[in-house]
C-alpha cells in the first residue's frame, strides 16, 4: 500500500473570484448612459416633430378661455407656463414666469388695460399665434392718453411637457421689434400726445390694427342726420343739420348732441360733400323725430370698417388734403387700394378749442357706411399681419372673407 504524503493538500474545485465592484460601477454608469441617450433622442424627435395634433388643439381651447383673463382678477393661468420663460415685446424682457407674471399686474395697476384677443391660430410644429388689440390709459399723466397695441404673440411650447416656454410681442405699429427697440419707445411717446376729445357720445369701434400712420376700426351701426353742403372744410349743410338736433324738427324735440361731425366727399373733382351729425347711439329710426321737409334727412348706418389717420390743426382745406394723401400713401405702401373719396371727422366746437390739442381724423372706408356713395369707399382688402403667421381679411361690400396661411 502506498504511503500518503503527510503534507499533501487535500485538491478542492476551482471557484471564481467574485466581481470587482469597479466592473459592477462601470456597468451601471453604462445603463445609466444608454437610458439617458434614448431619452434626449426621443426628446430630439419630439421637438423636431412638434406637437401632436390632440395637444395644439387642446392648447389653442386653453388660450382662448385663458387669455381674456389677462388683466382681470382671476388671470392667467400660471401652471401652464415653465418656469424659465422668455417673454419678450419691443421694450420689455423677463426670462421668468414671475417676472412675466410680475409685469403683467404691474400693466393692469397702472394702466387698468383692456385686452382682446382676434384669433388663436397654430403658426409652427410648437408654436401658436394669437392676435389682439390692447387700449389703455395713461394714468400718470393728467390728461390720461389713451394708448393703443394690436399685434401678434407667437407663444412657442415645449412639446414633452405641453407648457409654453416663450412668448414673443410682435407691434403693428413699428419694424423693429427687437428688444430694445428705440422704434418702440417712440411710438409709446408718440401717444402720449394731448388731443382734446369732449365728453360727448361717439360710435362705438373696435381697434382692429393699429399702423404706424393709420388705425384700422370696426364701427357698430347708429343713425346720422345728414344735409349737402358745398366744401370740405365749409359750414353750408352744418346749420340744417344742427337745426334739427335743438329742436327744429317734427316734434320740437332737443336732441343731445353727440361727436363728430363728418364730411363726406366722392373725390376731388366732384363737387359738393354730405354734412353727418351722428345722433344718440340709442336711438332708432322710429323713435327719432322726422326732419321738416328740405331741410336734412336721417340715415341708418350699418357699421364697418375704416382706415383712420389722427392729426392736430385747423382743418383746412390744405391741411386735409395733406392727410388724406398721407392716409392714401400708408395704405397702397401696406397693400391696401382706397377708392377715390374720403371722410373728414371733427371732434371739437373750433371757437373753443386751440387748434394744437384739436382731435381731427380722416377717414377711407370699406364698406361704406359713413357715406351716401357705398362702392366709392371700399378697401380692396386688409392685411392683419402676423409673425410668423400671416393672417388675410378682405372686406368686399360688407361682406367678409378669411384665410389663414401659415409659413
Amino acid at each position: 500500500m502506498l504511503a500518503t504524503h503527510k503534507n499533501r493538500r487535500p485538491l478542492s474545485a476551482s471557484v471564481a473570484p467574485p466581481p470587482l465592484q469597479e466592473d459592477a460601477e462601470n456597468e451601471q454608469k453604462l445603463e445609466q448612459s444608454e437610458v439617458k441617450e434614448k431619452a434626449e433622442n426621443g426628446q430630439s424627435l419630439e421637438a423636431e416633430l412638434g406637437c401632436s395634433p390632440a395637444l395644439m388643439l387642446k392648447l389653442i381651447n386653453f388660450l382662448e378661455e385663458d387669455l381674456p383673463h389677462l388683466f382681470d382678477e382671476r388671470g392667467i393661468t400660471k401652471e401652464q407656463y415653465e418656469t424659465q420663460v422668455d417673454f419678450r415685446d419691443p421694450i420689455t424682457r423677463y426670462s421668468s414666469v414671475d417676472g412675466y407674471l410680475f409685469n403683467i399686474q404691474m400693466l393692469r395697476y397702472l394702466f387698468s388695460p383692456k385686452f382682446e384677443l382676434h384669433s388663436v391660430k397654430q403658426s409652427g410644429p410648437s408654436e401658436i399665434t394669437t392676435r389682439w388689440t390692447m387700449m389703455m390709459r395713461f394714468a400718470l399723466l393728467p390728461w390720461r392718453p389713451e394708448l393703443i397695441f394690436t399685434g401678434t404673440s407667437v407663444m412657442g411650447i415645449n412639446p414633452t411637457t405641453g407648457k409654453f416656454l416663450s412668448h414673443v410681442d410682435y407691434w403693428d405699429s413699428i419694424k423693429n421689434n427687437d428688444y430694445f427697440s428705440l422704434e418702440g419707445v417712440t411710438d409709446v411717446l408718440k401717444q402720449l400726445w394731448y388731443y382734446k376729445t369732449p365728453d360727448l357720445e361717439t360710435p362705438k369701434y373696435n381697434v382692429l390694427k393699429r399702423a404706424n400712420v393709420y388705425e384700422v376700426r370696426k364701427y357698430e351701426p347708429f343713425i346720422v342726420v345728414e344735409a349737402p353742403g358745398d366744401q370740405l372744410t365749409g359750414s353750408k349743410g352744418f346749420k340744417n343739420v344742427t337745426s334739427y338736433i335743438f329742436g327744429n324738427n317734427s316734434t320740437g324735440e332737443r336732441i343731445p348732441m353727440t361727436t363728430p361731425v363728418i364730411t363726406s366727399t366722392v373725390d376731388y373733382s366732384t363737387p359738393g360733400v354730405s354734412i353727418q351729425v351722428v345722433l344718440p347711439i340709442q336711438s332708432t329710426m322710429s323713435s327719432l323725430p322726422a326732419p321738416l321737409p328740405g331741410t336734412a334727412n336721417l340715415r341708418e348706418v350699418s357699421g364697418g370698417i375704416i382706415a383712420a389717420i389722427k392729426f392736430t390743426g385747423e382743418t383746412t382745406e390744405e391741411l386735409v388734403r395733406s392727410k388724406e394723401r398721407e392716409l392714401r400713401s400708408a395704405l397702397n405702401i401696406d397693400g391696401l387700394h382706397p377708392k377715390p373719396g374720403f371722410m373728414l371727422a371733427r371732434y371739437n366746437d373750433p371757437g373753443r378749442t386751440w387748434d394744437r390739442i384739436r382731435r381731427n381724423e380722416v377717414f377711407h372706408g370699406s364698406c361704406c357706411c359713413l357715406s351716401s356713395h357705398p362702392s366709392r369707399f371700399c378697401l380692396s382688402r386688409i392685411v392683419l399681419r402676423s409673425v410668423p403667421s400671416v393672417v388675410l381679411i378682405r372686406f368686399h361690400a360688407g361682406k367678409e372673407q378669411k384665410a389663414t396661411q401659415f409659413k
